[in-house]
This record gives C-alpha cells, sequence and structure tokens, in this order.
C-alpha cells in the first residue's frame, strides 16, 4: 500500500487507424497505388460491406443456420470478477449481492467480528438500560387533563432519556465495527481474504479520526433539526404548532440530503486515509450528479434491515414478555411496564443476532457504492483489476485496497 490518496484515471488507448495524436494514419503502398482498392465481382475492398451471393454452399448435416460460430461471443467480453463484485458500473441488485455475497465468503472473518462488537454493545446496553435509565413515571388512570398532559411529558423525557446510552452503544458499535468491515470489504472487491488480526491493524490508526467524523455528522444533523424545531417551540400556542411542524419537517429534509452527500465520507477516510474535512468534500465530489440513485440505494437496503430487525425481533420480544411475568402482567393491567432480566437478556439475544448480519450489509453497500460511484467516474475497475493482478492489465501496484 502506497501514500497515495486514491488512483488517478488512466488514460486511453489512442483509437485505430491513429498514431495518438488525432491524425489518421497514411495509407500503405498497396493502398496508394490503388491495388487493393480496385472493386471485383467476387472480392470487394477490405472494411467495406459486400452483399451475399447465390454461391453460397448449403450447411452442413446438423448444422442450425442461425448459430453464432464456435468460440464468438457476441457484444460486450464480460467484466473482470476476481473477488464478490464485477468490475464494471453496477445496478442495485449488484451492490446488494456483493454486500451478501462478502458475508457469506467471508463469514468467518465477518461474523467473528460483528458477534464479538454486538454482544459487548448488547451487554452495555443492557447495563445502561437496567441501572442508569430513570423508571417510567407512574400512571394515574383518574388523574385530570393537566395531570395527564404532565404525565405524558414526563413520560417523553424518561424516554429521551432513556435513548441516550442506546445510541451512545450504538453509535460506537456501528464504529467499530465500518471501520473494521471497510477493510474487509475492500479485500474482497479484490478476492483477497483478511484476518481480523490484520484488519484490525490496517483501521485502528484511523479510528480516532473516524469518530471525529460521526460525532460531526451526528452534531450537523442534530444542529439542522434543532434549528428548524426551535422557532416554533418558542412562539407556542397554535401558531407555533405549525411553524414546529413545518420547520421540523424541512429541517429532517435537509438533514437527508446533507447526509446523503456526506454518505461515502467514511470509506473515502478509511480507504483514502484523508482528514475529517477532505472525506466530506470527496464524498460531495463522488455523490454530486448522482444524489437521487445513491438515495434510492440507500433507502432500500434500509428499508430490508429494518424488515429483517423486525422479523428477528418481534418472536424474540413475545418470548420475553411471556417469560417475564412482571412485565407481561403489567402490560395486561395497563399499568407501568418494568421489564426484569429475563426480557433484557432474551432481546438481548435477538439483538445480536440482527446487528451480527445487518452490520455488515450495511457496511458493505457503502463500501461498495463508494467503489461503484469510482468506476463510473474514475476508471477505478482498471486499477482494481491491476492490483487484483488479473492478466491483461499491466503490472500489479504496490496496493491492498481500493485506497490505492
Amino acid at each position: 500500500m502506497n501514500d497515495t490518496p486514491g488512483w488517478t484515471s488512466p488514460g486511453s488507448a489512442p483509437s485505430d487507424g491513429q498514431d495518438g495524436s488525432g491524425v489518421p494514419a497514411p495509407p500503405s503502398s498497396a493502398e496508394a497505388n490503388g491495388s487493393s482498392a480496385q472493386w471485383s465481382k467476387d472480392q470487394p475492398p477490405a472494411g467495406q460491406w459486400s452483399p451475399p451471393t447465390d454461391r453460397t454452399p448449403p450447411p452442413a448435416p446438423g448444422q442450425n443456420w442461425g448459430a453464432p460460430p464456435p468460440n464468438v461471443h457476441w457484444g460486450r467480453p464480460p467484466a473482470a470478477k476476481p473477488g464478490v463484485i464485477p468490475l464494471r458500473p453496477m445496478g442495485m441488485g449488484e451492490i446488494l449481492d456483493g454486500a451478501v455475497k462478502t458475508l457469506r465468503t467471508y463469514w468467518r472473518t465477518v461474523l467473528a467480528l460483528t458477534v464479538t462488537v454486538a454482544v459487548i454493545s448488547q451487554i452495555a446496553d443492557i447495563l445502561a438500560q437496567r441501572y442508569l435509565v430513570p423508571t417510567p413515571p407512574a400512571i394515574n388512570a383518574d388523574a385530570t387533563p393537566a395531570e395527564k398532559l404532565q404525565q405524558s411529558i414526563d413520560s417523553a423525557q424518561a424516554s429521551l432519556i432513556a435513548l441516550g446510552p442506546s445510541l451512545l452503544v450504538t453509535m460506537m458499535a456501528s464504529l467499530v465495527s465500518t471501520a473494521l468491515l471497510t477493510v474487509i470489504i475492500s479485500r474482497a472487491v479484490l478476492g483477497r481474504p483478511v484476518s481480523l488480526g490484520s484488519a484490525w491493524q490496517e483501521a485502528r490508526p484511523r479510528l480516532l479520526q473516524l469518530l471525529g467524523l460521526t460525532l460531526l455528522l451526528a452534531a450537523m444533523a442534530a444542529g439542522i433539526v434543532t434549528v428548524g424545531l426551535l422557532p416554533g417551540l418558542l412562539i407556542g400556542g397554535a401558531p407555533g404548532v405549525a411553524l414546529t411542524f413545518l420547520g421540523g419537517l424541512g429541517a429532517m429534509v435537509a438533514a437527508v440530503w446533507l447526509m446523503i452527500r456526506f454518505s461515502l465520507s467514511s470509506p473515502a477516510l478509511m480507504l483514502e486515509r484523508r482528514g475529517v474535512t477532505q472525506a466530506l468534500k470527496r464524498s460531495a465530489k463522488l455523490v454530486q450528479g448522482s444524489w437521487w440513485r445513491i438515495f434510492g440505494i440507500t433507502l432500500l437496503t434500509q428499508l430490508l434491515i429494518f424488515l429483517f430487525a423486525m422479523i428477528i425481533a418481534i418472536p424474540f420480544t413475545i418470548i420475553g414478555i411471556a417469560v417475564d411475568g412482571g412485565g407481561f402482567s403489567g402490560l395486561l393491567s395497563g399499568t407501568t411496564t418494568t421489564f426484569g432480566w429475563p426480557f433484557l437478556i432474551i432481546t438481548g439475544i435477538g439483538g445480536v443476532i440482527t446487528s451480527a448480519i445487518t452490520y455488515p450489509i450495511s457496511a458493505g453497500v457503502t463500501v461498495l457504492l463508494y467503489v461503484d460511484q469510482r468506476i463510473r467516474r474514475e476508471a477505478l475497475d482498471l486499477e482494481l483489476a491491476r492490483a487484483a493482478g488479473l492478466p491483461g492489465y499491466g503490472p500489479t501496484p504496490g496496493t491492498d485496497t481500493v485506497g490505492g
């Protein structure tokens, strides 16, 4: 691996019949004296279409008129595929298939990473939910309307406080898994396996910068939402509610636009060894002109991950409620539901299974989107073919990953 932040686009070869300067090559001596430019009944000049004659021999027995000659392939030749993706511009299905194929091909390394991260994060989340999150306020069915409003506000505050530790744990787990999976997937593109130890050695120097990038993006999104909601909250009343709704809607649209624009900054930071600001600029440049395409692929991926998470989480939640007698009785009576250790442990197991599968899919789609954009704009497929050591693409450069 060298210190260059990514490969440059290779130059194109000169066209046939040109010397590279754009000027056609001079005719040969035979063409100059007109010896091969004479029309004849049986032999037209080379390079020109000749009409069919009536002296075409009949097909041999068993020969098909419509079959192409042997060893002849019509259309473009198939793209090189040293790893999990073909080295050409990809569609949405191929990007999703490449992420799944990475999980299936390198499952030992990938699952060793994701299961470890998921178990640690779930244990931390369970402990935080058990000891740090305040107990939800009791609900009084006979309270006055004003008291019910206050109870609703208290419940909302408790829920927001409960989200804090979960979001922090999720962010740190996603940070570590994204860093290591980016290295693993970049090697999978070249068809080169990588151990968990070597992936850690590769990703460790970039973890602090990746943390800074993650916190910066989160702060930007939170700032945009705050700016959108604050005027309506300050005004209050019916006009304030309407302004809060409109401001919140506009803030969400702006935040989504910004997150998609900077969605490729993490692979750029990890694989091209750029700084935080340079990675953001690099992502904006790669996404420019393809925002809707990247948004569609990202949205579909997140919907699929959400459906898979629900398929896993719902059965474990039902089992946890059934096993935890206190939580089940609270649901039946309509009072405050406080779940104990059985519910937290059972749902935590479901969370580990979900995270172990969804982490590599989400990270894989992001990295492969980055690779696809560079293939489309910078002819990265040629450099990847050289890095993979494929014949016919020149000498193999001294690089291991997509970043150069």
